[in-house]
């Protein structure tokens, strides 16, 4: 037996990740154990859970692998600001001090948490670095389910590298063009991010959220005057209107005047149909980009397969086009497209490139990520016993009652605190600790937004389909396990808007029924879709049919167990918080269900002002 932990730390979205003879065994991010979001620490717990999971300790490992080369980094970061001198001293003097005492010695310091960990680590010796948008890109060929692919990385900065294209056959996978810092798109999306008052590296997908709520009448500002676009899809960012390069923003007062407005601040100055426009704006110049891109790219490779990671991957409203555009006949899209998923990457990385293990395909799975069901999973007796400790009064039913009584209070219109098996590794919450509600609801949208999640009211919803079912709901008939595909609700399950409808702006289009599935069709009639399948989630998959038998709708509302700037919950007392301190109304934990009016109302917890908003 051979084992290869993958580590990706100290940036935003620490996490780990164990192979066992080339197969994933465990993936987590850091931040479900510590509960603090976008957890950037070194990931101990996360390394304790994977090794637990293999049944090993750090003594077993053959490598440990990181995500990224430090001293790059350091490189990169020293010749820009001296490029740029003396602009950025401030943020020199800030940076440098941090490099110096702990990142520049990142393998030391390394060496020594693992210690810390385990005694049995070997040491330095044993440690091994991948850059990171290698890692990126091992992260989304080697688990696909093709033999060979295009792999397109595009995400804010790894060490120089922004945008890169690698070609990945068999084992052998090679980066064959690459795009550098300051040119990244990634980073132009985190600027608009900024802009428009949310928080870079987590706001994003609320920029993407908003803009179908804009019209795209900046758009051409955006490839006139920010970026330079080739027919190929190869860019470069006028950096006169950035401060990202050396300064302590993301955008200058070139950037505000370009747009007419300063940087919105987000606790003083509300969403305007301005700042819709905007996103729908920056969204646009995006998949411009994208599908210039990718357009290039099946031509010059002339491969069937995409495979795709970096924290761009993640806009599903880009990749739904993508697809749709079918340059490529096929795309697979790595579910922990950021900075987590690096780990998975880095262990595959050492696997086949550093210790030249073959590849084995197995043509019996989707791919090789086990639905992203990699994290902790918890035994019946166990919940029981931490659901007792915590004060929580529940029934224990048998696994066929539980689906009754789940489905039944889904088709009576409640919210649903649903834990399931092991955890999701990645953003995404995917039927395993998700809250749920039925589609078919008018109000469900606006309940889930702002009385469980306590969130933004614009915010849209995903639906989880059985996937048999899904091309009678969408314009899609793929398989689209991690949701990280947009695409249309159906024809004929719309319904026409009238004139005056039509004729709102912005937020005010929300509360307008636009198809069967209000609480998951977004005011575009599209939908992030997420297909459920009976071989990687089988007891979702009976939930969601159990619905269907009693509504004729084969599909559930799906998001995050979570509230706003919460991580996703690990633990069942992480499920049972959560759920007395939010209006879900059942929750279900294993085989035990919970009923919020018979819980004691005084371990009730204020959670809408538990965790600082994301």
């Amino acid at each position: 037996m051979s084992a290869i932990l993958g580590l990706s730390a100290f940036y935003h979205d620490s996490a780990a990740a164990l192979l066992v003879d080339g197969e994933i065994v465990a993936a987590a991010q850091e931040e479900r154990f510590t509960r603090k979001k976008h957890d950037a620490g070194f990931p101990a717990n996360a390394i304790e859970y994977v090794l637990s999971e293999g049944e090993m300790g750090l003594g077993d490992v053959e490598f440990v692998a990181f995500y990224d080369k430090p001293f790059l980094k350091f490189e990169r970061l020293i010749e820009t600001y001296i490029a740029n001198a003396p602009r950025g001293f401030r943020s020199f003097q800030m940076a440098i001090p941090v490099w110096i005492k702990e990142k520049l010695f990142q393998k030391s310091l390394l060496a020594r948490e693992l210690k810390q960990v385990d005694e049995a680590f070997a040491g330095r010796d044993k440690l091994l670095f991948a850059e990171h948008h290698f890692s990126h890109a091992a992260s989304a060929f080697y688990p696909s389910p093709f033999e060979e692919a295009v792999v397109l990385t595009l995400d804010g900065v790894g060490e120089w590298a922004t945008t890169t294209v690698a070609v990945g056959r068999g084992s052998d996978l090679k980066i064959v063009k690459e795009l550098h810092f300051p040119h990244s798109l990634g980073l132009l999306y985190s600027a608009f991010t900024y802009y428009t008052g949310f928080r870079v590296n987590s706001g994003e997908y609320k920029v993407m959220g908003l803009a179908p709520y804009g019209e795209p009448r900046f758009k051409d500002v955006i490839l006139d005057k920010l970026l330079d676009v080739k027919d190929d899809g190869s860019y470069r960012l006028d950096q006169k209107y950035f401060n990202y390069a050396t300064g302590l923003t993301m955008t200058n007062d070139r950037f505000s005047d370009l747009f007419g407005k300063p940087v919105r601040k987000p606790d003083v100055d509300p969403l305007e149909q301005f700042h819709m426009d905007v996103a729908a704006s920056v969204q646009a110049a995006t998949e411009e980009v994208v599908l210039r891109m990718t357009r290039a790219l099946a031509k010059e490779f002339d491969l069937p397969n995409l495979c795709m990671a970096g924290g761009v991957a993640l806009n599903c409203v880009a990749n739904g086009k993508i697809l749709r555009d079918g340059a490529f006949e096929n795309l697979w899209i790595q579910p922990a497209a950021g900075d987590a998923g690096g780990a998975v990457g880095a262990a595959y990385a050492a696997w086949h490139q550093e210790l030249g293990h073959e590849r084995r395909l197995d043509t019996t799975r989707r791919d090789a990520m086990r639905g992203a069901y990699l994290g902790p999973d918890f035994a019946q007796s166990d919940i029981e016993a931490r659901l007792t400790e915590a004060g929580a009064i529940f029934d224990t039913l048998t696994d066929e009652d539980v689906i009754e009584t789940t489905a039944d209070a889904l088709a009576d219109g409640k919210a649903i605190g649903w834990f399931n098996g092991r955890m999701e590794f990645g953003p995404r919450a995917l039927g395993a600790r998700s809250i749920l509600g039925d589609p078919r609801s008018e109000s469900m949208q606006k309940l889930l937004n702002l009385k469980v999640k306590f969130r933004e009211s614009f915010r849209p919803f995903a639906p989880s389909v059985l996937r048999e079912d899904v091309a009678d709901w969408f314009e899609i008939d793929d398989d689209s396990p991690y949701m990280l595909l947009v695409a249309g609700v159906s024809a004929e399950r719309r319904r026409e808007m009238t004139a005056e409808e039509n004729a709102l702006f912005g937020i005010d289009k929300l509360n307008v029924k636009r198809s069967e599935i209000p609480a998951v069709t977004h005011i575009d009639y599209s939908a992030r879709v997420q297909t459920v399948h009976a071989d990687t989630n089988p007891r979702y998959h009976k939930l969601i049919s159990a619905f269907k038998k009693r509504t004729g709708c084969p599909l559930v509302v799906n998001t995050s167990f979570n509230v706003r700037g919460e991580p996703i919950v690990c633990t069942p007392e992480d499920a049972f918080r959560c759920f007395m301190g939010t209006d879900i109304e059942v929750l279900v934990v294993g085989n035990c269900v919970l009923r919020k009016e018979q819980q004691d109302q005084s371990l009730a917890e204020d959670y809408k002002n538990k965790y600082e908003l994301d």
